[in-house]
């Protein structure tokens, strides 16, 4: 161990963090939007030295002074997130990093999940933990089988009448659809609500397998964005990790076909549906991209939803959801999360 210290930076203390975006440029990092714990290393004159993040359960935006390289240094900063992550109840622990950097942290515990070419390795500190994954969808999916076998990845927040729209049309093209639900509690919308809300929408439809995603589908607010140039690098990077990781999931479960909705005011979606149409048919995988349904002449959006219950606006909010959907919005069981939306400035996202 060095004579160095390592402490927590908060964000109200500006000259620290100033230091670390200084230290993370000169590694070709940006800080990333989405930490909820920053810590620095300083020498003995006060100075950061090095630095290393926190988000949920994954440890990001890593970097050391060129001056101190090879002193063993980073190594320490991690072993300290990784003590903090413990402290927090978090032992599922992940990470992503640049390729070359990628045999560093498997000499610390961590395992490949997946790779995107020369870009980035998706990482986790359990040996077998994809792999026990795929062992339980596999075990969810053994009873349905069938010809045309697909999926659907929804974060749905909250659940609309295009995502229903979306899931009926998928499984009357299907023998079986396996439905995958965002895990993260990234959204104002829980996840344990979104999870109840997509079950009792999709209901009626029989040949429906709903599945958690875990920690393996990733979401936006999950995928790091601080070592990749610029947004439609971040976008493909997204895609093609986002890829690389269903691939070994519709090959455990028979998928051939994907399904996705079109959002025609996301150049997000946008970027990720082409890649999407270009690379899963590599793997046998046909990709269908539905067009979203429409009220009012306007594409059906969650974001229209969470307007609606951020304005109150109860009609509007029939007209975009399903009567399950509306039933619950109108309970009083969501007044915690209709308080929370109401007091979020922005609940438009693209």
């Amino acid at each position: 161990m060095s004579d160095y210290t390592i402490s927590q930076i908060y964000p109200s203390n500006k000259r620290a963090l100033t230091q670390i975006d200084a230290l993370l440029m000169q590694e070709g990092i940006t800080r990333d939007k989405n930490l909820d714990y920053i810590c620095a290393m300083y020498d003995a004159d006060y100075k950061i030295i090095g630095t290393g993040s926190c988000f949920g359960n994954t440890l990001r935006c890593f970097a050391v002074s060129s001056a101190h390289q090879g002193e063993g240094l980073l190594n320490e900063i991690i072993t300290h997130l990784i003590n903090v992550q413990y402290e927090r109840g978090n032992y599922h622990l992940f990470l992503y990093t640049k390729v070359k950097s990628a045999k560093f942290f498997r000499d610390l515990g961590f395992y490949e999940i997946a790779q995107v070419e020369d870009t980035l390795v998706f990482m986790e500190n359990k040996r077998t933990g994809f792999a026990d994954y795929l062992e339980r969808l596999k075990k969810e999916g053994t009873l349905h089988t069938g010809k045309r076998v697909g999926a659907l990845v929804m974060n749905a927040n909250p659940f609309t009448l295009g995502h229903q729209y979306l899931a009926e049309k998928a499984s009357s093209e299907c023998d079986v659809l396996h439905l995958f639900v965002v895990s993260e509690d990234a959204s104002l919308v829980p996840f344990k609500t979104r999870l109840e809300l997509i079950k009792k929408g999709t209901a009626h439809l029989e040949n429906i397998v709903i599945h958690e995603s875990g920690p393996y589908i990733i979401s936006n607010a999950t995928f790091p964005s601080y070592f990749l140039k610029d947004e439609e690098a971040v976008i493909n990077g997204h895609a093609r990790l986002d890829l690389a990781v269903f691939k070994r999931i519709a090959e455990v479960l028979g998928i051939n076909v994907r399904y996705v909705g079109e959002e025609p005011n996301s150049q997000v979606t946008g970027i990720y549906n082409k890649i999407m149409a270009e690379e899963l048919p590599k793997a046998g995988i046909e990709c269908v991209i539905v067009p979203r349904i429409e009220s009012g002449g306007k594409a059906i959006s969650a974001s229209d939803v969470r307007q609606a219950i951020k304005e109150e606006n109860w009609e509007k909010l029939k007209s975009l959801v399903p009567e399950t959907t509306y039933a619950y919005f109108t309970s009083e069981e969501a007044q915690e999360i209709i308080r929370k939306i109401q007091n979020t400035d922005n609940v438009i996202h693209y």
